[in-house]
């Protein structure tokens, strides 16, 4: 580049050394001089690069891009320009300035050669009237935003100007929003005063449950408080041994009530759906696939074609379809005969979506039911003395279990009954592999133990299936174990190996009668479909064991549906999981803050005799199998008291890991952070954020990491909090073919483990931390949440993000997690 030679006078301006930009928010109104003409003056100076629809504009990586600036003189007098500087920029010396408007990139070599540039210009004076144009030219090398801060010296004062240019490439730029966002007006939900019925899918038929479930009805008085934001007094009084009922039906009314709300914001118009074979419409609902609404088979919507349309046969009323088959973002409906004759694929509907209540009805049950339980269960240290248990020597049925493991299994077969025993299993220390052992010692060696195990998602319950099944030291036969599905679950969803221990009549699963279920040994389910067994009958008592895997991830009236319904004071209840880690949703942000957030295993841990670590209630398992050592040193200082022991062998970290050892600046250190400052975006009507640059750093990371062939596909994780930066990463690895890499949210991981676990933080701006931690978005604002996400990396943990707003962030998480 050229430069311009520094001959100032002797009255001229001392230029300073220039600065350096840490971070500056082009969203945070104190880090940018706002600009208007009217305010402005005597000297106005424009604003370069301005924003398009408040956003940085685009620049390619490698391309050269300049905007002008104006300095008017408005007075009658002249003015000293003394310097025009360019104070600072990031990255480094990224923007210059000059006189003359750039070249063009099809100019003359003349033309270039007669282009100068420099980071600063010469003084000189502006007359009245006039207006001395200046240029500021950037051509970034790397993705990201580059800033720059601009001082203009006019006559005694100084005056700065911030500009900002956002670098794309190929990736990032794809991904770019090609709809504005706009938030979605609220929709009139319509009642229907009549409507067409669809037909009803098979599964929902069938013959009657022996104990029927009440329905529950929310009462109006709940929400007549709730509408006129007032707290119901069965809350405000807490929780109490004789308000236990009121008060968690209570936070359900509110669950609910938020939920219904929460449906009716799904409603669509003017939307088309297609012929599927002969019997079905198919309708797309974006946002389905990651359950944003959750619908399943046999749930319902109502459809109506918008006012005015020409068809008035189908026009006159509203018709229910019924959803028949859930696939990815699509659902198949069936409606009425007379509805599909009439219907053409270029019809638009406007379509109504129904909360479905069967779960919350059995939440309401289960709460019901616990007025009968004892009391042991809900308040051991008001009902209970204290307990000593008597254990029994045992030889391990499974391999590599440590004395923790065992001791722990010990205990669970010397408990004779209430209160419940816990067990605390951090991340990685095998809590899961601990309640196998326990639950195939009871198998081999009490033959009239029959034993429910439950987790509170299918996933973990396949997974519990899959580990009893796959023990070499013990055979269970086929006709011991049973596992329990929902009506609603996908048939497709269950592995071919595990099909022979489920009942189900054409593809369509199904509860067998009371006389098959009490012949099974084990049974295996999720916590809501273990109603299924109150509803056929199975008495209280019935099983001697009752396993609750993950239970820090439910709430508290979920969990509690087989006890309440299954338990008597002799049968043994086992929670296992780690208060640490998620809790349970909630969408009611009133219910979560008065206790529904709270998991039964985090209430019992408040207890006298939990909170102690007296190993007759509760044994902490300790060691890690999981992490590299210095992956799992920050959790373990943060949350665990530093108590975590890492036991996985150095050495099998280096097993296969050449490409992991390539990408470390530090070979001994499988922490790596890339800090990137990009856009916090969001686009049509659609309220998650994503951050296109780091998409693309994603994939430059993984691209290095699996360049080398050592490391496939299937051993990478990547984890971020925001739905629509799934999905945008998700494409960028599409097109390149990476359909093996795992991309979800935290509540996706949780349970899991990758070899390489890459972190996206998504946000680049201020403003929205305090939002996400209103609402319970991101990770880095949530304890929990960020604690599970950097404990699922076996060898190589990778964060990338603003480095500036991770410090904020993190500083806050852990001043909350001293506190607590």
């Amino acid at each position: 580049m050229g430069t311009i030679g520094d001959n100032w006078g002797d009255d001229c301006s001392v230029i300073k050394d220039r600065g350096e930009i840490s971070y500056i928010d082009y969203e945070d109104d104190k880090s940018v001089c706002s600009y208007n003409p009217i305010e402005e003056g005597p000297i106005i100076i424009s604003v370069p690069f301005a924003f398009v629809n408040g956003k940085p504009q685009s620049v390619f990586v490698g391309e050269s891009v300049a905007d002008a600036i104006t300095i008017k003189n408005t007075t009658d007098e002249s003015v000293d320009l003394w310097a025009v500087n360019i104070y600072a920029s990031n990255p480094e010396n990224s923007f210059t300035l000059s006189l003359m408007e750039p070249p063009s990139a099809n100019a003359n070599i003349e033309v270039v050669q007669a282009f100068l540039e420099s980071f600063s210009l010469e003084d000189r004076m502006i007359h009245p009237g006039e207006t001395l144009t200046v240029w500021l030219s950037c051509k970034p090398k790397e993705i990201g935003l580059h800033t720059t801060v601009v001082h203009f010296d006019v006559g005694n004062e100084r005056i700065e100007r911030v500009s900002f240019l956002l670098a794309d490439d190929k990736i990032s730029q794809s991904l770019a929003s090609r709809k504005p966002y706009s938030r979605d007006r609220k929709k009139r939900h319509e009642v229907a005063d009549s409507y067409i019925p669809g037909s009803r899918p098979i599964r929902t038929q069938g013959r009657g449950f022996k104990n029927f479930l009440p329905h529950y009805d929310i009462p109006r008085r709940i929400r007549d408080e709730l509408n006129r934001k007032e707290t119901p007094s069965a809350v405000r009084e807490g929780l109490k041994r004789d308000t236990y009922v009121p008060y968690f039906m209570t936070l359900l009314n509110m669950e609910e009530i938020q939920l219904e709300e929460d449906m009716r914001a799904y409603d669509m118009e003017r939307v088309t759906m297609k012929r599927k074979g002969h019997h079905f419409l198919c309708l797309e609902v974006p946002g389905l696939a990651e359950r944003r609404p959750s619908l399943v088979h046999g749930d319902f919507i109502l459809a109506k074609m918008p006012s005015g349309h020409a068809n008035d046969t189908v026009n006159a009323y509203q018709v229910l379809g019924y959803i028949h088959h859930v696939e990815a973002d699509e659902v198949y409906l069936k409606f009425a005969p007379e509805f599909h004759v009439n219907h053409r694929d270029f019809n638009l509907y406007n379509v109504q979506f129904t909360y479905n209540r069967i779960n919350m009805r059995r939440f309401y049950q289960a709460i019901d039911a616990a007025d009968s339980l004892a009391k042991e269960f809900l308040f051991p240290y008001e009902f209970s003395d204290r307990r000593v248990i008597k254990t029994n020597p045992l030889v391990p049925i499974t391999q590599n279990i440590n004395e923790e493991q065992m001791r722990c299994v010990q205990m669970i077969l010397g408990c004779r009954g209430a209160p419940p025993y816990l067990v605390h299993g951090p991340p990685g220390t095998g809590k899961t592999q601990t309640l196998v052992e326990a639950i195939l010692q009871l198998y081999t060696t009490r033959k009239n133990a029959r034993i429910l195990v439950c987790a509170p998602s299918n996933s973990a319950a396949d997974h519990i299936l899959e580990k009893l099944l796959s023990e070499e030291g013990v055979e269970i036969r086929d006709n011991d174990v049973f596992r329990l599905n929902a009506s609603s679950r996908q048939y497709e969803e269950i592995k071919p190996d595990h099909l022979r221990f489920c009942f189900f009549d054409e593809q369509i699963f199904k509860c067998p009668p009371h006389s098959a279920l009490v012949r099974y040994r084990i049974i295996v389910s999720t916590y809501t479909s273990t109603s299924l067994l109150y509803a056929e009958d199975i008495k209280r008592g019935h099983f001697s064991h009752i396993f609750l895997d993950e239970a820090g991830q439910a709430s508290e009236p979920e969990t509690i549906i087989p006890i309440s319904n299954l338990c008597l004071r002799k049968t043994v209840v086992v929670l296992a999981g780690d208060p640490m880690q998620l809790g349970p949703v909630i969408y009611s942000k009133e219910a979560e803050i008065y206790g529904l957030s709270k998991s039964y295993l985090e209430r019992l841990f408040e207890c006298e005799y939990y909170c102690t670590g007296d190993e007759n209630y509760v044994i902490k398992l300790l060691r890690n199998y999981r992490c590299h050592p210095d992956i799992l040193h920050l959790p373990s200082t943060l949350f665990y008291g530093g108590e975590l022991i890492a036991c996985k062998d150095e050495k099998s970290f280096l097993t296969d890991s050449a490409d992991i050892l390539e990408v470390l600046p530090s070979k001994e250190f499988p922490v790596l952070f890339f800090g990137i400052q990009g856009c916090d975006e969001r686009e049509g009507n659609n309220p998650s954020w994503f951050n296109r640059i780091e998409v693309s750093k994603v994939v430059e990371v993984i691209k290095k990491l699996t360049a080398g062939g050592n490391l496939v596909d299937e051993n990478i994780g990547v984890i971020t909090p925001y739905r629509q930066q799934v999905i945008k990463i998700r494409k960028a690895l599409d097109s390149l073919d990476m359909v093996d890499i795992k991309v979800g949210s935290v509540e996706q991981f949780q349970g899991q483990e990758k070899q390489v676990i890459i972190v996206s933080t998504v946000r680049s701006t201020i403003k929205h931390n305090e939002f996400d931690r209103t609402y319970c978005l991101g990770f880095l604002s949530n304890p929990r949440r960020f604690n599970v996400a950097i404990t699922r990396a076996i060898s190589l943990l990778v964060i990338i993000g603003n480095p500036h707003i991770i410090y904020q962030v993190i500083f806050v998480t852990l001043v909350n997690v001293v506190q607590d």
